[in-house]
């Protein structure tokens, strides 16, 4: 069974890895309120997140989606009910994905995860889906008492609507699935050839020595970004070449630094994106 803890790593900044899915959850704690980056899969997921959060702060929260994948926003009905009158927060394509697709695309993912997790896919299945309320577009500020807590969108790479959220005094940035750890990225809903250019101007923030917190797995340094960025801008190159010279997917995908069915979905994606089908 998971055990939903919180780690400190930064001032009054906590990061929840919870087991199923290795996915983070984080908890920023300001004078007037606190605000929770992300809310994991499912209704038990998120009462379980909610009491982990309780014993930390009594606050009224305000919610935050890095983008609309399952496992980052499906607890928000449950973590909204915990503070009446709280905002969820996303990136503007987020809250669109979610309130227009958001039954279809439940519908889908408990019918991927139905061969290989049916608990987890009956959770999902059964969740009631709260969008967010709130859009941001570039960037919006807030201030949670005497603390300051930027959401910024750089660009599409994971998905359309990445969103990242930067303490400045803690020195901490949560990434969402923009970084991953311990395993490779996820592209089902990537833009590729993007990602790059959106990792190298998280890159260039203004946070030399910041911790990283990565969608899924531990906490990384900028060190960690350079080579996932380096590793990214190798595999869009070969997409711009392949796609240029009418190369087979299949071949490119070969020629990639990830598992090659893992860079196939990459680089058909990439190809549909280069081919204005995005």
């Amino acid at each position: 069974m998971a055990v939903a803890t919180f780690v400190e790593i930064g001032t009054d900044v906590h990061v929840m890895r919870y087991p199923i899915l290795d996915v983070n959850v984080s908890l920023i704690v300001g004078g007037e309120v606190a605000v929770v980056v992300d809310t994991l899969s499912t209704t038990a997921q998120a009462i379980e997140l909610a009491a982990a959060v309780r014993a930390i702060t009594p606050l009224p929260l305000v919610l935050v989606n890095t983008h609309h994948h399952f496992d980052h926003c499906f607890g928000n009905a449950v973590l909204a009910d915990l503070s009446p009158g709280s905002q969820i927060w996303a990136h503007e394509a987020t809250l669109f994905t979610l309130r227009e697709d958001g039954a279809k695309l439940q519908r889908a993912w408990y019918e991927q995860l139905l061969p290989v997790d049916p608990e987890l896919a009956d959770g999902v299945a059964a969740v009631t889906l709260r969008p967010p309320e709130r859009g941001v577009h570039t960037e919006s500020i807030m201030d949670i008492g005497g603390r300051v807590v930027e959401l910024r969108h750089l660009g599409r790479g994971h998905t359309e609507g990445d969103l990242i959220v930067v303490v400045p005094d803690a020195d901490v940035l949560i990434a969402g699935d923009l970084v991953e750890q311990g395993g490779p990225p996820y592209f089902e809903d990537s833009y590729p050839v993007e990602w790059p250019e959106t990792l190298a101007a998280l890159r260039l923030l203004p946070l030399p020595t910041a911790v990283i917190v990565p969608g899924h797995g531990a906490p990384v340094d900028l060190e960690f970004v350079r080579t996932q960025h380096d590793e990214l801008t190798q595999l869009a190159w070969l997409i711009r070449d392949g796609h240029a010279d009418g190369a087979k997917p299949e071949s490119v995908a070969a020629k990639a630094p990830y598992d090659p069915e893992v860079a196939l979905v990459a680089v058909r994606r990439g190809y549909a994106d280069l081919s204005g089908r995005l």
